[in-house]
This record gives C-alpha cells, sequence and structure tokens, in this order.
C-alpha cells in the first residue's frame, strides 16, 4: 500500500511530506489507516535532537484509527475495526506486565529506541526502497501504518476518532499520573508544573480526584487560562514569581501535598519537588533530555519524608484505561472537546508543530486523510 507521510531526516529539519511504501501485515500485524494523530511534545523532543533517535523515522505515538487488514493468527481485531495504538506496547508475560506495570514492558522500549518491529525489521520504504523506522512502533503520521497486534487497543465503533486520539496519550497520562502514580485522595491539595496537554489533563483529573486546591504554574498566560477552564483554582505566572515561594504563600507555608512535573526540565521538578509538604509527593511526567539532571535536596527527602517518583504513560494498564476514560468522558467527568483547540491536514503538520512551540494550542490533531 501506499500513503502519504511525514518523514523525518534530520533533526531541527521540517517533517517531510512524502508517498511511502507500507508493507502489509505479516503474522501477528494488522495494517491501520489512521484518521487522526495527536501534535505531542514527545515527537517535538525527537524532531529537535533532545530524545536522539535513528533516521528516518516516521514520527507520531497518539493517534486513532480503522483496521484495514490483518495478518495470520490475529485474534483481537478485525478488518473495520476501530482502534487506539498503544505507544507502549507490551509483551503480556514478563513480570512487569504480569505485576500491572505495562509500560515497563522491554519489548516497548527495545521498540521506542531501535524504531524496529519486534522482528528487527521495518515496515515502511521510500521511493528509493530505502527502509524507514517506525516511532513507538506505531508511526501514527502516516496514512497507513502496519504494527503489531499487540500494539492496537480495540474501541466502540460510536466514539469520534478525534476524542479517541487525544485518549491515547496526553489524556491517559495525565490520567494516570494523578489516579495512579500518585492516587491523590479527594481534599488534597495539588500543584501543576506545566499546562500544557499533559498538564491541563493532570489539572483536570485533580479536580475529578476531588482535590480542593488545584495551583496551575506556567510562563504562558495562555496555558493559564486552559488551566482555569479545567478546573485550576490558582495560577502562577512563573516568569513574574518565584514559583515555590508562592505555592508557599498559597498554602500557609506548608507546601502542596502533591506536586507534578510536566514539562520535562530540571528547574521544574526541582520546583514541583521543593513545593510539596512534609510527607508529599512529587510525580516527573515530562520527558527531559538524557542528559538532564536535577537537583534534590537529599535532607529534605529523608526528614521530611517526601516521596519522589516518575511515570511513563501514566502508570496505566492501556487495554483496561483507555476504555476506561471513553466511559468517563461519555459520563462527562473528562472534558475532550474543549482540550481539542485545532486540527490540521497532514501537509500543514510543520504548522502544527510551530503553533504548539509557540504554546497557541491546548492540543492538535493532524488528520492524516485530509492529505
Amino acid at each position: 500500500m501506499e500513503a502519504l507521510a511525514a518523514v523525518l531526516y534530520s533533526p531541527n529539519e521540517p517533517l517531510q511530506l512524502e508517498t511511502v511504501e507500507v508493507l502489509p501485515p505479516g503474522p501477528g500485524e494488522v495494517l491501520v489507516r489512521l484518521h487522526a494523530a495527536g501534535v505531542c511534545h514527545s515527537d517535538l523532543h525527537v524532531m529537535k535532537g533532545d530524545q536522539p533517535m535513528n533516521m528516518p523515522i516516521i514520527l507520531g505515538h497518539e493517534g486513532a484509527g480503522v483496521v484495514e487488514a490483518i495478518g495470520d493468527g490475529v485474534t483481537t481485531v478485525e478488518p473495520g475495526d476501530h482502534v487506539i495504538p498503544i505507544w507502549r506496547m507490551s509483551c503480556g508475560r514478563c513480570e512487569y506486565c504480569l505485576s500491572g506495570r505495562p509500560a515497563l514492558c522491554d519489548i516497548g522500549t527495545k521498540m521506542r529506541f531501535t524504531g524496529l518491529m519486534p522482528d528487527g525489521q521495518t515496515r515502511f520504504r521510500n521511493a528509493a526502497g530505502d527502509s524507514i523506522l517506525h516511532y513507538a512502533g506505531v508511526s501514527t503520521f502516516s496514512q497507513a501504518s502496519t504494527m503489531p497486534e499487540g500494539a492496537v487497543v480495540k474501541i466502540p465503533e460510536d466514539v469520534s476518532l478525534e476524542h479517541a486520539a487525544l485518549i491515547g496519550c496526553g489524556v491517559i497520562t495525565g490520567f494516570g499520573a494523578v489516579m495512579n502514580a500518585a492516587d491523590v485522595p479527594a481534599g488534597s491539595s495539588v500543584a501543576v508544573f506545566g499546562c500544557g496537554g499533559i498538564g491541563l489533563n493532570v489539572v483536570q483529573t485533580a479536580r475529578l480526584a476531588g482535590a480542593t486546591q488545584i495551583i496551575a504554574v506556567d510562563r504562558d498566560l495562555r496555558k493559564l487560562d486552559y488551566a482555569r477552564e479545567f478546573g485550576a483554582t490558582d495560577f502562577i505566572n512563573a516568569t513574574e514569581v518565584d514559583p515555590v515561594e508562592a505555592i508557599q504563600d498559597l498554602t500557609n507555608g506548608a507546601g502542596v501535598d502533591f506536586g507534578f512535573e510536566a514539562i520535562g526540565l530540571p528547574e521544574p521538578i526541582e520546583q514541583a519537588y521543593d513545593s510539596t509538604r512534609k510527607g508529599g509527593t512529587c510525580v516527573v511526567v515530562g520527558i527531559a533530555p538524557p542528559s538532564a539532571r536535577a537537583k534534590i535536596n537529599v535532607n529534605a527527602l529523608v526528614y521530611a519524608e517526601k516521596t519522589l517518583r516518575g511515570s511513563i504513560y501514566g502508570s496505566t494498564r492501556p487495554r483496561i484505561d483507555l476504555l476506561r476514560l471513553i466511559d468517563l468522558h461519555r459520563a462527562g467527568k473528562i472534558d475532550l472537546d474543549r482540550l481539542l483547540t485545532k486540527t490540521y491536514p497532514l501537509s500543514q503538520i510543520n504548522e502544527a508543530y510551530g503553533a504548539l512551540e509557540r504554546g497557541e494550542v491546548a492540543r492538535s490533531l493532524v488528520m492524516p486523510q485530509q492529505g
């Protein structure tokens, strides 16, 4: 099959729109026609060279589409099924999968860093016949993508594919950070550093969990406005004040019960940690460059009995939690409509990333079938 795709050949260069060959699914694989793909900072890190990857590569890890074809042995989906790609595929058999932590499965980690399918090959070819690498095993910045059966989860057909794409990364990551990694109880105080696509979902999930004080911290006033819409109660412009001091003022000197960092930079990680009270928990969600190091006050870790932890994919079980999020949206408890700021045809994907960098959107999508 031929498909239009956005290919990255070198860091700090625009994505190149070109027609690629998508090889048919082999045993245990599915071919998905993508209808929506999320514009996320995780891909931007690769585009800017902050997260080194071999190239050329077709990025995109957040999306939704329809199964076009299946390979031998596939039993969980069939052509015509609507699916969300799972960008951290798991084997279902290792100690991490069996203990309810599938995002830590080695097979997903290997696919993420090699750009290869489980058999060590790729399913994309350019016009010259050369292989193009996959991103996170799913490569949603293509009109079609072949991926492992284990990298898709079937969803009800009445769910908007635009909404489904949002759930696939930004929503589930923010939701899981609050519900799984932190287990925020009702009545808690929360600070959220970074109010982009992930941070806004931390905000709205903290509201859902019953947090009574939700402090939004950002350098962009537009993002603070978005945070207000999603349930934040207090707002700190980090360009004007020291966020740690401001949070201390807002909490009568105690600090918050839970601090969340959704940016991926050492300074806000340190600030989120320093903002938590005695016995508090700091959860780091943002993806930082490999060389990044944060300075943590170890005495505070001990004497104040603070907890510092990370969370990948919201520490969730995607096959269960993606469907749970669909139900929560249907019940009006998770807002996806206001989260989606704008959609772009695939041909405008570089413009979409420009808008993301400028902070003009809460969350946006590219629509591969629009070309």
